[in-house]
């Protein structure tokens, strides 16, 4: 096979925001797959803010990604080369691929997925990892009852987006935090929340006292931060917060900012409990059959943000960081 494969390898742990200079674009040539494996040709590359860890040393919920390796990431792709039993030539299939052409595995942590349900790129949103995140943070974690106030943070990404269409259809009242004013109306007019606080142009701690008179009862957080902080003044009893994430502390070159109001916990017998969708791996079939379900009936939307070209994988990152995007941010890496 002559077919080169590039790649963008990890060449410097990042200080801050990650730089250009931080990977190196290589090239090398694509090996027949052997016995067991198989070839898949990326098509469509997720870019999630927990990347941003993973370049970081240091422990965590998964091993850092080490220098000159290649660049882990999420993707959708076809398999087209393939000497194991499980997938064939022309299988559409989602896994751990890394940032590049061309991906061989054993087919560990690969499943096929349906494109004539949904197109690829839902796959790494929705149906993918954001989607479950949302799916069990919020139900296992969460644990919404009808009529309860809930609050995502981050509320127009990913996670955020599923997050709230999911309490909506549990019967609950629903505010999300986004930043921009186009982003708010996305998340009210389309999507069904209740309210939206827009952070860039608001107090957000005076927007949840308005918007949460009784309190809030579960608070999904994927930012951190003052925003974090504020929720914590607004809870009701009993609140469950799950931590997801906390974007706007990933490039700091200072101390995280931790939570200053945190004995509202104890005032209000509250509960905070970190979440990695990894614990959940062995129940994903189930959270994908539900949600595709809820998409089937219309009562679930998905959104993707597509940039293409490997080439701009480091500039696209950015856009994480910057809250540039709406929805899930993909990079289409080649057409089928």
């Amino acid at each position: 096979m002559t077919t080169t494969n590039h790649q963008f390898r990890l060449a410097a742990r990042p200080v801050g925001m990650p730089k250009r200079e931080d990977w190196s674009y290589t090239e090398e040539p694509v090996r027949e797959p052997g016995e067991g494996e198989l070839l898949v040709k990326v098509l469509y590359l997720s870019l999630d803010p927990a990347m941003r860890g993973w370049m970081n040393e240091g422990k965590s919920y998964i091993p850092p990604v080490g220098i000159g390796e290649v660049m882990r990431a999420g993707a959708v792709g076809r398999v087209i080369a393939s000497k194991h039993s499980g997938f064939a030539v022309g299988d559409h299939v989602s896994g751990s691929f890394g940032v590049q052409e061309y991906a061989l595995s054993n087919g560990k942590g690969v499943t096929k997925v349906d494109t004539s349900f949904a197109a690829l790129p839902v796959y790494l949103g929705t149906l993918g990892m954001p989607g479950m995140t949302a799916y069990f943070g919020l139900l296992d974690i969460g644990k919404p009852q009808p009529g309860n106030t809930v609050v995502v943070s981050g509320a127009a990404g990913a996670v955020g987006t599923v997050v709230g269409q999911i309490a909506r259809l549990k019967g609950c009242r629903v505010v999300g935090i986004a930043g921009g004013a186009d982003k708010c109306r996305y998340i009210v007019e389309e999507l069904g929340f209740d309210a939206a606080i827009d952070y860039k142009s608001e107090d957000v701690k005076k927007a949840l006292r308005a918007h949460c008179p009784n309190g809030i009862d579960v608070y999904f957080d994927n930012v951190g931060g003052d925003i974090l902080d504020a929720a914590l003044t607004q809870l009701a009893m009993r609140a469950r917060i799950i931590i997801c994430g906390a974007i706007s502390q990933y490039n700091n070159t200072t101390p995280v900012k931790g939570p200053s109001n945190y004995l509202s916990l104890l005032v209000n017998r509250a509960s905070m409990t970190g979440m990695v969708v990894f614990d959940y791996a062995a129940r994903y079939g189930e959270a994908a059959r539900e949600m595709a379900g809820w998409m089937a009936q219309g009562k679930l939307k998905s959104r993707e943000d597509i940039v293409e070209g490997l080439e701009t994988f480091p500039d696209t990152l950015l856009k994480l960081f910057k809250g540039e995007n709406t929805g899930k941010l993909v990079l289409k890496v080649a057409g089928e």
